[in-house]
């Protein structure tokens, strides 16, 4: 029985399309739209989690048009323009001319295990206390106001502890068995921190809406403005985070 294709078998991007196609004898003047339909078939047929690991680039373009790659992952590319009513032709062609310019993340756990400590653990650690000293001062000086984010400090507190309790986890033990090789009993770990990720993702939802989506009132004050842009900023990071560790790190080892 032959073996079903991977996710990593089918994913094409723009470039591997075109070296596939450019070595075929005899190309006829029709192959610039055989390329095209090729490129075209290799993402819509992907799921968004596989994209979000194999294309460079793809996480930026998710994000910006609200396709959930960490929760949601198992949705097809053309399941999700469908889904968010976004025209699929040109998704596809946002990722392909995305891919060709951005790095790709790093495969070998040992790098991406030190690209996700210092991109985004590091980070979150600095960014985290200005966030929730920012939002007490906005709910404080605007609390009278009907559109004050109330609750978002003490929900970017909460996160924040849970978060360290987590990276914790990982630094402390779990990524060093990563770098050791691994054992049979990492299963259970990564089913807890699989499950951090999940109340994660739902207290992001929540920033969300607190926010608005993000978007400060028309006559918001300086601090109101910083506090939305680097919550927003939180969320991409976060989001793009687990992806890593859900899609890519992970299933090496369980």
């Amino acid at each position: 029985m032959s073996q079903a294709p991977t996710s990593v078998s089918i994913a094409l991007d723009a470039d591997q399309a075109e070296r596939g196609l450019s070595g075929l004898e005899g190309a006829k003047p029709q192959a610039g739209a055989q390329k095209g339909t090729l490129r075209r078939m290799a993402l819509r047929h992907q799921s968004i989690a596989s994209l979000a690991a194999s294309l460079p680039g793809a996480c930026d373009v998710l994000l910006r048009h609200k396709i959930d790659f960490c929760s949601k992952g198992e949705a097809t590319l053309a399941q999700a323009a469908e889904a968010r009513r976004l025209n699929l032709a040109e998704l596809q062609a946002e990722l392909s001319a995305t891919a060709r310019q951005a790095e790709p993340y790093p495969t070998e756990p040992a790098a991406l295990i030190a690209h996700i400590i210092e991109r985004y653990h590091k980070v979150h650690r600095l960014e985290f206390p200005g966030l929730i000293d920012t939002a007490r001062r906005v709910e404080a000086t605007h609390k009278d106001r009907c559109d004050c984010p109330r609750g978002l400090h003490d929900l970017l507190s909460r996160m924040f502890e849970d978060l360290e309790d987590h990276q914790h986890k990982e630094e402390a033990i779990l990524f060093p068995i990563m770098l050791n090789g691994g054992e049979p009993s990492l299963h259970q770990p990564i089913a807890r921190m699989l499950q951090d990720h999940v109340e994660l993702i739902d207290a992001l939802d929540l920033m969300a809406d607190l926010t608005g989506d993000f978007a400060p009132p028309a006559d918001a004050c300086g601090s109101w403005r910083a506090l939305y842009v680097g919550c927003r900023k939180l969320d991409a990071d976060l989001r793009v985070h687990v992806h890593l560790e859900n899609n890519l790190l992970f299933p090496r080892f369980s």
